[in-house]
C-alpha cells in the first residue's frame, strides 16, 4: 500500500528547512551541557542538568524536526491543506526556539522567572501550530490509518503541552501539584502519545515506500493507534487516583506494544527483497533496536525491585527513549527527506530531468554513514555513563559531534540545493 503523493501542494522548501536546520544545534547543546558538568548529571532525573538535557532533546532537537516535518508530510502524504504555510512556520519556529531556551536555562539555573515567561510562548507556538494542523487533519478527503494516527499524535502534542505547562508554571510560582505523577503521565504523552503515536503513523507511509518494504500487517495499523491511547488514557488515571500498585498493570501492556511495533518494523525491513542498507534504513534499526531495549529494560523496572528502585534505572530509560530511539529515528528521516525535498523542488523549477541532480548526490553515503556511527558510539557511551560516571564527559562530547556532524550534512544538502536551483534558473536566462 503506497499512498498518492500530492507534490502540488508541497509548501516552499524553505517552511521545513528552518526546522530541520535547528533541530541538530540543539543535540550539539544538550551534549556540551553533558560534557561540561559531568557525571553527577546522570544519577537521577531529578537533576537540574538532566532536566535541561532531556528538554534539549525532546523541545529542541525532537520537536523542532517532527514539526517540519508535519509540515511536508500532511500536505503531500495525506492531502491536508496546511494554511498559510510561510506565515505559521515563521511564527511558530522563532517562538519555540526561544521557549525552548528559556524553558532550559529556567531549569538549568533554578530560575522560576524564566519558566514563567516560557510558558505563553509555548502556548501561543504550539498552540497555534495544533490549531493549524488539525484543521489540515480534519478537512482532507484523505483515508487510511496513516491519517488516523498523525490526527491522534496532535492530540497528543496538545496533551504534553498543556501538562508541561502546568509542570512549569507549578515550579515558578510553587503550586501545590502531586509533582511527580504529574511528570510521570506527561513524559508519557510526549514519548507515547505524541513521539511514538507520531513515528507509528509516518512509519505506515514511509517506511513501505523508502525502505522498500512490504506494507504494515493491516490488522497491525488498525490497532496500534487506538490501544496505544487507550492504554495512555489508563496511565493517566494516576493523577485523579492512588494507583501505584496498578501501574504495572498498565506500563507492561504499553512495553508489549511498543515490541510488537519494533519487532514488526523489523521484520519488515529484514524481509524485504531487496536488501538496501543506507542511512535511512540503518537508522531505523537502530531506532527499533533501542526500543526493544527500552521494553526489556521497562519491564525490568518494574518487576525487578533491585533495578526499579535505583535511580539511574529511569535516566537509561531515558537515553534509551530519547537518543536511542528518537534521535536515530528522526535523523534517518531526515537523510532521507531532505535530498528528497531538493531533488522535488529542483525538478518543479521545470529543468530537464537530465538537469536535476539525482537525490544520492544531495548528501554523500559517505558522511552519513560516518555520522550514523559517531551516534551509535555516543549512544553507546551515554549508556554507560549512566552507570559510570567517569564517561560521561566523553559521551557528551560524542553526541555533540554527532550532531554538529548531522546539522553540518544538512547544510551541505542546502547549499548542494542552492547551487543545482541557480545553475538551472541560469540555464532557463539563456535559453
Amino acid at each position: 500500500m503506497h499512498p498518492s503523493l500530492s507534490f502540488d501542494q508541497a509548501p516552499p522548501i524553505s517552511v521545513p528547512y528552518r526546522f530541520f536546520l535547528a533541530a541538530p544545534w540543539f543535540g550539539v547543546l544538550a551534549g556540551l551541557l553533558l560534557a561540561w558538568s559531568g557525571g553527577d548529571v546522570l544519577g537521577s532525573r531529578w537533576t537540574p542538568e538532566a532536566l535541561a538535557l532531556t528538554h534539549l532533546v525532546a523541545v529542541g532537537f525532537m520537536l523542532q524536526a517532527m514539526c517540519g516535518a508535519l509540515f511536508q508530510f500532511i500536505p503531500v502524504a495525506v492531502g491536508g491543506n496546511v494554511w498559510r504555510p510561510i506565515l505559521v512556520a515563521n511564527t511558530v519556529q522563532p517562538l519555540l526556539l526561544l521557549a525552548t531556551l528559556l524553558l532550559v536555562a529556567g531549569l538549568l539555573r533554578g530560575i522560576p522567572d524564566l519558566l514563567a515567561i516560557a510558558v505563553p510562548l509555548f502556548l501561543i507556538a504550539l498552540g497555534g501550530f495544533v490549531i493549524v494542523v488539525t484543521l489540515a487533519l480534519w478537512q482532507t478527503p484523505a483515508t487510511g490509518m496513516t491519517l488516523w494516527a498523525m490526527r491522534m499524535a496532535i492530540g497528543g502534542l496538545a496533551v504534553t503541552v498543556l501538562l508541561g505547562s502546568i509542570l512549569a508554571e507549578a515550579l515558578a510560582y510553587g503550586f501545590s501539584v502531586p509533582l511527580i505523577a504529574l511528570t510521570n503521565v506527561h513524559l508519557a504523552w510526549g514519548l507515547g502519545g505524541w513521539s511514538l503515536m507520531l513515528l507509528a503513523g509516518v512509519s505506515y507511509h514511509v517506511v513501505p515506500m523508502f525502505q522498500l518494504t512490504r506494507p504494515y500487517p493491516a490488522w497491525f495499523t488498525r490497532w496500534f493507534g487506538p490501544l496505544l491511547l487507550v492504554l495512555l488514557l489508563a496511565w493517566s488515571s494516576q493523577l485523579a487516583f492512588d494507583q501505584a500498585k496498578w501501574l504495572p498493570v498498565i506500563a507492561l501492556p504499553l512495553l508489549l506494544l511498543m515490541s510488537v511495533y519494533a519487532a514488526t518494523t523489523l521484520w519488515l525491513q529484514f524481509s524485504r527483497r531487496r536488501k538496501i542498507h543506507d542511512a535511512t534504513s540503518l537508522n531505523f534499526r537502530v531506532a527499533m533496536l533501542a526500543m526493544l531495549g527500552f521494553a526489556v529494560s521497562g519491564g525490568a523496572y518494574f518487576l525487578i525491585p533491585g533495578f526499579g528502585s535505583d535511580p539511574r534505572s529511569v535516566v537509561w530509560l531515558g537515553v534509551l527513549a530519547f537518543i536511542g530511539v528518537f534521535v536515530s529515528a528522526i535523523s534517518g528521516m531526515m537523510y532521507k527527506i531532505v535530498p528528497f525535498l531538493n531533488w522535488l523542488h529542483l525538478q518543479r523549477l521545470g529543468a530537464p530531468m537530465s538537469a536535476v541532480p539525482n537525490m544520492k548526490k544531495m548528501i554523500p553515503a559517505e558522511a552519513m554513514t560516518g555520522q550514523l556511527r559517531l551516534h551509535v558510539l555516543a549512544l553507546v557511551l551515554l549508556l554507560a555513563a549512566v552507570w559510570q560516571p567517569g564517561l560521561a564527559r566523553l559521551a557528551g562530547v560524542a553526541f555533540a559531534a554527532s550532531c554538529a556532524w548531522l546539522g553540518w550534512n544538512l547544510l551541505g544538502a542546502i547549499r548542494r540545493y542552492q547551487i543545482f536551483r541557480d545553475q538551472i534558473r541560469a540555464s532557463a536566462l539563456h535559453r
